[in-house]
């Protein structure tokens, strides 16, 4: 498949082998979360956003497996580095137990691990002073050991914010407030106070400015005198500088400044969940960096292919077993996969690339509804390649999504209404605009459909 030339062509979604593969997989799964009846052929030809299905169907894909695979499909150096690696049994070890090393010094080995991956972070972190990191398997494991050590640092109250989601193990799960069916029947850690999530100004204004003692909910929340909360009792504020499932969110920046301030004041500890926002997805390394905010955790996931908790020496328990995991840290060939992915985003200059692309994206959806070419559309917003588009209904989103997969265009849903836009981040300039155009045809071809 040549990249520069390659176009979505469908011919029948599902296709009859798709279907096939659809039946006998839920004849083993259990119910979960499953959007289309796509399915990748793994051993079809794929690269960048391009992939293809059992049937032979091209599909253009930007939902890069949910920021999961943020370098799309077969990057080549990365296939180039496995290529050269002789696979070995085990590739996952205890990785709390023993170390795993390949040829060459520490610093610079032929086969970069787990090692090699927590020294990139601790320098993608460097401007907050982060030098310890935990490695785990998943975004909501790092979320889990970021709450843990934070208790044990002190406080058994909790901050969390209206349209989060952390995950779904049940420490993240009391700290979602996205979807009732998260949560619904499930025990939750006491103690968790849900806040207002400030987007735009006017949530700004109306929800989070007050008239109190403090200026706003947090501030009259902990003011020493006329507060409802003692601040030591705090063990941490958890937010997404752009909500995920929450619908695309972007923190408003006051909000950001006024959570500064009373991180100062109270000595908050502040934890950034960037599983889905981070590692470049918004054009910087991480989304909180572009806010003035301060964060003491950072949690990462998806994209770096393991779990990543990292912080400060004084955050983490200094004891042995305070935290640890059977396989934490000791999966070789995804620790190596997050290695080359930082160093593909740095030596390739995807930042930039993020957020030109971003804003070229961008510019073609607000264009479009500024010129009554998107009907119901009523907002597009996010940073980088983090893009997201509001609808006036949920049946209409939906019916666009649909619409969208039947031409080719792979989507996802957040929110209540909101279609979510996710390219890899070495996307081009020609498939921004393939992918913009087939997401604004789906939108003309069923506007007037019913819904």
């Amino acid at each position: 498949m040549d990249r520069a030339t390659a176009e979505p062509e469908v011919d029948d979604l599902p296709g009859e082998r798709a279907r096939e593969w659809v039946d006998y997989h839920h004849r083993f799964a259990a119910p979960s979360t499953y959007v289309y009846e796509f399915v990748w052929d793994v051993g079809g030809e794929a690269i960048g956003p391009f992939c293809t299905d059992v049937d032979g169907n091209v599909l253009l894909d930007f939902t890069s497996h949910v920021a999961a695979a943020p370098l799309g499909y077969n990057n080549p150096e990365i296939r180039e580095r496995l290529h050269d690696f002789d696979l070995v049994d085990p590739l996952k070890i205890a990785g709390q137990d023993f170390y795993v090393s390949g040829s060459g010094p520490p610093d610079d080995p032929d086969v970069p691990g787990p090692t090699q991956l927590m020294d990139r972070l601790v320098a993608m972190t460097d401007q907050y002073d982060m030098d310890r990191v935990f490695l785990s398997n998943s975004g909501a494991e790092a979320v889990e050991n970021a709450i843990k050590i934070c208790y044990a640092a002190g406080g058994h109250r909790a901050f969390t914010f209206d349209g989060a989601f952390h995950g779904r193990t049940l420490g993240a799960l009391s700290l979602n407030r996205s979807k009732a069916v998260h949560r619904t029947g499930f025990p939750e850690i006491p103690g968790v106070v849900s806040l207002p999530y400030p987007a735009t100004d006017e949530a700004y204004e109306t929800r989070w400015r007050t008239d109190g003692p403090g200026g706003n909910v947090v501030a009259d929340m902990l003011h020493p005198d006329r507060g409802v909360v003692n601040p030591d009792e705090i063990a941490y504020l958890i937010l997404e500088p752009i909500q995920g499932e929450g619908g695309y969110r972007v923190a408003h920046p006051q909000f950001a400044r006024d959570l500064e301030a009373l991180r100062e004041r109270y000595d908050l500890r502040v934890i950034a969940d960037e599983i889905q926002s981070g590692l470049g997805r918004t054009g910087e390394l991480w989304a909180v960096d572009h806010l003035e905010l301060t964060p003491d955790v950072i949690t990462s996931g998806k994209g770096l292919r393991v779990g990543a908790t990292i912080s400060r020496s004084d955050v983490f328990p200094a004891e042995q077993s305070r935290l640890s995991s059977t396989w934490g840290a000791g999966d070789v060939i995804a620790a190596m996969q997050g290695v080359l992915t930082i160093d593909i985003i740095h030596d390739e200059g995807l930042l930039a690339n993020t957020r030109e692309r971003g804003s070229q994206l961008q510019a073609i959806l607000e264009n479009a509804v500024t010129d009554g070419d998107a009907p119901g559309v009523i907002d597009v917003r996010g940073r980088g390649l983090m893009i997201g588009v509001e609808f006036e209904t949920k049946a209409r989103r939906d019916t666009v999504l649909e619409a969208a997969f039947s031409r080719g265009l792979l989507t996802l849903g957040c929110g209540y209404k909101t279609l979510r836009l996710l390219p890899p981040l070495d996307v081009t300039e020609r498939e921004i605009e393939l992918g913009a155009g087939l997401l604004l045809e789906s939108i003309d071809a069923t506007a007037t459909q019913p819904t």
